[in-house]
């Protein structure tokens, strides 16, 4: 009998153990704005010396940590900068969101060294650009922590997700974001005809002309006005009128898409204070689908 009730005991006592035990697992785990983290780890590169001390002295990642605050977040996510040994790149590893000195270099490298004749100046360009890779990333750590479906390939997703982040600043400050990041695909788009082997249109992101257009037709799509010059000048360097067309029906998709999935987990509150999307276009419902089956019959023939 005494057996028997201290098995009892013993399996009450773990029972309770393993109560609070998942208690706090699910407070560790509840969604809360505020989780974004920052590191600037010192780079082992001299070289890169100089980047790190301009990057901490501008407050880089203090600025983004302050625009992606009013995720609410399961977990902690880290923005970090840190030198990968001389490979430029960025990614994504849970927690943490990953951009390598050798990337900000060819950044500052590559920015035009006055302004340029369509009004982008050098801290445009290394604004835009440096906000876009960490948006990019960022959009991949939001799908993965908030577990967002997505259709299609994650890159071109992260891509809508950074440029759809830049169109949520005021008008200014919006188009300044776009058109420096835009700048980043300069080099590429400055012919009416591009070489390339076939293997590079089976990487996993798009080809550098096409992320350029994306986003260019994202931001037309958003206001048509502000972004007029896109399709105005009529160059390659600029949005041909036949993809313009649809551009409003592009930014719609992408904001229903964001609306639906995504911003249920933000704060309002910090977000008003740290954005102004005020003058976008709302969105409620998805885009009506364009008939597309005369297009689709001449692309398959």
């Amino acid at each position: 009998m005494n057996f028997l009730r201290s098995t009892r005991w013993l399996l009450c006592a773990i029972g309770a153990v393993g109560f609070i035990l998942s208690q706090t697992s699910a407070r560790a785990q509840e969604a809360k704005e505020n989780r974004i983290r920052i590191e600037y780890v010192p780079p082992t590169n001299p070289a890169h010396q100089p980047l790190y001390d301009v990057l901490k002295r501008h407050r880089t990642l203090e600025k983004l940590q302050e625009v992606f605050s009013p995720f609410r977040l399961p977990i902690d996510l880290t923005l970090k900068t840190i030198g990968c040994n001389g490979i430029s790149n960025a990614r994504y590893q849970r927690p943490e969101v990953i951009v390598c000195y050798e990337y900000l270099n060819e950044i500052y490298q590559t920015m035009p060294k006055e302004t340029t004749p369509g009004g982008i100046t050098p801290h445009d360009a290394v604004l835009g650009q440096t906000f876009y890779v960490f948006g990019h990333e960022m959009g991949h750590a939001i799908f993965d922590v908030l577990k967002v479906p997505i259709i299609g390939d994650a890159e071109n997703g992260a891509d809508h997700f950074s440029a759809y982040m830049m169109l949520q600043f005021g008008k200014a400050r919006a188009k300044d974001l776009i058109t420096g990041a835009a700048y980043t695909y300069k080099k590429y788009v400055q012919g009416p005809y591009v070489s390339a082997p076939l293997a590079a249109f089976s990487d996993i992101h798009d080809a550098p002309a096409q992320r350029f257009y994306n986003m260019l037709c994202l931001a037309y799509g958003a206001d048509p006005v502000l972004f007029a010059e896109f399709v105005e000048k009529d160059t390659v360097e600029y949005l041909p009128k036949g993809r313009a067309r649809n551009c409003k029906r592009e930014y719609e998709q992408v904001t229903f898409a964001f609306n639906e999935s995504i911003r249920p987990h933000i704060d309002e509150r910090l977000e008003k204070q740290v954005l102004d999307k005020s003058w976008l276009p709302d969105v409620k419902e998805p885009p009506v689908p364009e008939d597309n089956s005369q297009a689709g019959s001449r692309a398959l023939q």
